[in-house]
């Protein structure tokens, strides 16, 4: 093994060597994440990553005061556009996450230190064989709460899980992983 995933793909191996794992602060970074990790549930994380560029391009860079202002125009525009993926709910979701995520901002707060709160204290070990690599845990089902009180949408533990990994907030690199020998 080089890699914990992504071996034979350019795309998914520079997505593996350079981003998944390290740390993300930023309240538009985090909001990108946290939206694609939504549009990923029930697929195939290549997919989304394949489709990354119209993402960004369609969801105005993923600003969250941009995309809290799409309205019901938007939404049908969205789900007419054939480069990313067409469901109605998750596409409702990122707008309601970015009005969400200007709620925060309106009480003082960001949406970085609310993910980054829920980082686990110690560090969990990191997996030593792909099956220890959990589909959620107890913070992670914690974020998954704090956010739907936030007035968040489409953020289940799993969910939740998956975007700590992806951000840096646990670090899941299996032993033998390029990644561990930079």
């Amino acid at each position: 093994m080089t890699r914990c995933f992504g071996d034979g793909d350019p795309l998914y191996e520079r997505y593996h060597d350079t981003e998944w794992g390290v740390p993300v602060r930023g309240d538009t970074e985090l909001f990108e994440r946290l939206s694609l990790e939504a549009f990923q549930s029930g697929l195939a994380w290549i997919t989304i990553l394949r489709k990354r560029p119209a993402f960004r391009e369609v969801f105005a860079g993923f600003d969250p005061a941009a995309v809290a202002r799409f309205d019901h125009d938007d939404v049908a525009r969205l789900l007419g556009e054939t480069r990313i993926v067409r469901n109605r709910a998750k596409i409702e979701a990122v707008v309601a996450n970015a009005r969400a995520v200007l709620e925060l901002h309106a009480q003082g707060r960001t949406l970085t230190d609310l993910v980054w709160a829920h980082a686990p204290t110690p560090p969990r070990p990191r997996p030593v064989r792909p099956e220890d690599v959990p589909a959620s845990t107890p913070e992670s089902a914690d974020l998954a709460r704090t956010l739907k009180a936030a007035g968040f949408r489409f953020v289940g533990p799993t969910t939740a899980y998956a975007t700590m990994q992806a951000c840096g907030l646990v670090d899941d690199h299996l032993p033998g992983c390029t990644t561990l020998s930079r």
